[in-house]
């Protein structure tokens, strides 16, 4: 995340990762193409700064959870891909879970019934 702006959210902890994994559901992205879609998926309440991207890139391919390659950008600049593996997805879907039974507690906190 930038500096705080108004209107603009910062992330939880490993939230940044589990978005980066949503995002490549999609398909292959360069990083560049990661923070805008995260970006545009928030409605631009989440901006997401590379200083905290690429290193959570790197984490998440040591981990296996990503692959990457390099080749041409639409801008004809070298850029590397990430793309997700199979153990990508089955994370995700575990850190998805997770995610959603936090969510709940959280909401179950804050509006009692």
């Amino acid at each position: 995340m930038t500096k705080q702006q108004p209107g603009r959210l910062e992330l939880l902890q490993g939230t940044l990762e589990m978005m980066i994994l949503r995002t490549l559901l999609l398909g292959p992205s360069n990083g560049y193409q990661i923070a805008k879609t995260i970006e545009q998926m928030s409605n631009d309440v989440l901006q997401i700064d590379h200083g905290s991207l690429y290193p959570a890139l790197h984490r998440l391919e040591k981990r296996g959870w990503l692959s990457a390659k390099w080749d041409t950008s639409e801008t004809k600049r070298r850029a590397k891909y990430y793309r997700l593996t199979a153990a990508g997805r089955k994370k995700l879907i575990t850190e998805q879970s997770k995610w959603d039974r936090l969510a709940a507690a959280i909401g179950q906190v804050m509006r009692p019934a």
